[in-house]
């Protein structure tokens, strides 16, 4: 009985979900249509669209994790990524909306070459390249986040869960492009936000009625030590700035960034910034509560930290009920994995493949894009002893360091020439690959950190070399 109501709640959430596809379908006529929605989003889907394909599964999966196993010190984290939040709406994003359609750019590669007049497209390639193996990773950390609910919720199979997954993914993203991403991605916002704020505020009150649990809650007053973890550690200095050091990843990531391009009226970003941040601020203290109330709750530990929002809704709620969270946590891996799938599609269709074709086959070529590229993440999310969280921190060190700091140069400062971003690209992300295989002292900082400042450093250097050099043979033609 208790599967049947499951079955029946996530066919319910699943109509709606394909619903949308169909209507973004029937408005995505142009190949920009499908890649960035013709630029029509209004301030409140510009918002939550954002924040939804931001957070990915990991914010019902892996921070409720963290936050089970170090309590309070998780804060770090969540501080962290608020911050990048709110300076990516306030840095990056106005600039970015105007730039892009000044210079006719639907993806982050195609304006980068035409802000740098890069004619040779070693700069659009390049950024392509980097994508496409940055956003494998994080495709295959929701791939393995939705691998882990099927199999713990249905009992099926691992590898038949992830296939179910990008299924279920794929078949709106495929027909119904950006709108139909953008539009899911609301629903699935506020389903999120309704499940992080709901449950442990239930826990909670379940707490204060039952004596048991109040008992076994007040051995656990360890989790609310901020500076040290569960196991009364404290926290170094390089711990501390890693996880701090999460919210330098923001200005660095294609399918966030891919929303500020696609509001209607770049004056509504202030608005939108506004819904942004309220939302980022609400789920990440929710998945934090949720994550120490199973702490809380549970005498026997959980043979699996990430799985404590699914074994709270088993054991606490009504099948039904249990069906809704387990949907919200398939919500949060959609929203994410399918806007991935998309900047992975147009990679390719509009920043590999140089050809021009007419507007309606590009669109065909970016569909045909996303199933290899949903055929190739499935292949990499077999392994089920992958972690989503440390899947997710790789992919969002790899973008950060390589994207970030050439976007917000690019953006404020005239004198950043073309060598100088290349270089910032490939030292940025090379210094996050290697240091990731690196381990030990000032090698268990987050690869994030070093690639950024390498990536700056790298920019200014060979900026002013380029600047010289010009100006030296101008001299001696």
């Amino acid at each position: 009985m208790s599967f049947s109501l499951m079955q029946v709640t996530f066919a319910i959430y699943l109509i709606v979900i394909f619903a949308l596809g169909w209507a973004a379908w029937k408005q995505t006529k142009t190949h920009q249509d499908y890649l960035l929605g013709g630029r029509r989003l209004g301030p409140m889907t510009t918002a939550l669209s954002a924040g939804a394909s931001d957070m990915s599964g990991w914010l019902l999966l892996g921070l409720p994790g963290l936050a089970y196993d170090i309590g309070l010190g998780a804060l770090w984290l969540a501080m962290g990524l608020l911050v990048g939040t709110w300076l990516n709406w306030q840095l990056v994003a106005p600039r970015l909306r105007r730039e892009t359609e000044r210079l006719n750019s639907v993806t982050l590669p195609t304006w980068l070459e035409r802000r740098f007049n890069d004619s040779s497209h070693s700069l659009r390639i390049l950024s392509a390249l980097f994508i496409l193996v940055f956003f494998l990773l994080y495709t295959s950390s929701g791939l393995v986040a939705g691998g882990k609910l099927f199999a713990e919720a249905f009992g099926m199979p691992y590898q038949h869960a992830v296939i179910a997954g990008v299924v279920c993914i794929g078949l709106y993203t495929l027909f119904g492009g950006f709108l139909a991403v953008s539009w899911t991605d609301v629903v699935q916002a506020l389903l999120m936000l309704a499940v992080l704020i709901g449950v442990p505020m239930f826990v909670a009150a379940l707490i204060r009625e039952d004596a048991s649990l109040m008992q076994h809650a007040a051995t656990r007053g360890d989790l609310f030590y901020v500076l040290y973890d569960a196991n009364g550690k404290p926290f170094s200095l390089l711990e501390i700035i890693s996880l701090c050091a999460w919210g330098l990843g923001y200005f660095g990531q294609p399918h966030i960034l891919a929303r500020f391009k696609a509001i209607r009226d770049p004056r509504q970003l202030t608005r939108a910034q506004y819904i942004a941040v309220s939302w980022s601020f609400l789920t990440l203290v929710g998945a934090i509560a949720v994550g120490i109330s199973g702490a809380m709750y549970f005498s026997d530990p959980l043979a699996d930290s990430e799985k404590v929002l699914i074994a709270l809704s088993h054991a606490l709620f009504h099948p039904l009920i249990a069906g809704i969270l387990i949907a919200a946590i398939l919500a949060a891996i959609m929203s994410t994995a399918d806007s991935q799938l998309l900047v992975c599609a147009s990679a390719i269709s509009e920043d590999l493949y140089l050809k021009r074709t007419p507007a309606h086959s590009s669109a065909g070529m970016a569909r045909w894009c996303l199933l290899i590229m949903a055929t190739v993440a499935t292949i990499l999310a077999m392994n089920p002893e992958a972690g989503v969280l440390d899947l997710v921190s790789y992919a969002w060190a790899g973008f950060g360091a390589t994207f970030g700091p050439v976007i917000l140069f690019a953006l404020y400062w005239k004198a950043c020439r073309r060598w100088g971003a290349i270089a910032g690209i490939l030292l940025g992300g090379g210094t996050v690959m290697i240091w990731k295989n690196l381990s030990g002292g000032l090698f268990d900082l987050y690869e994030i950190v070093p690639g950024f400042v390498a990536a700056c450093l790298g920019i200014v250097v060979f900026s002013y070399l380029e600047f010289f050099a010009t100006k030296q043979s101008a001299a001696n033609p």
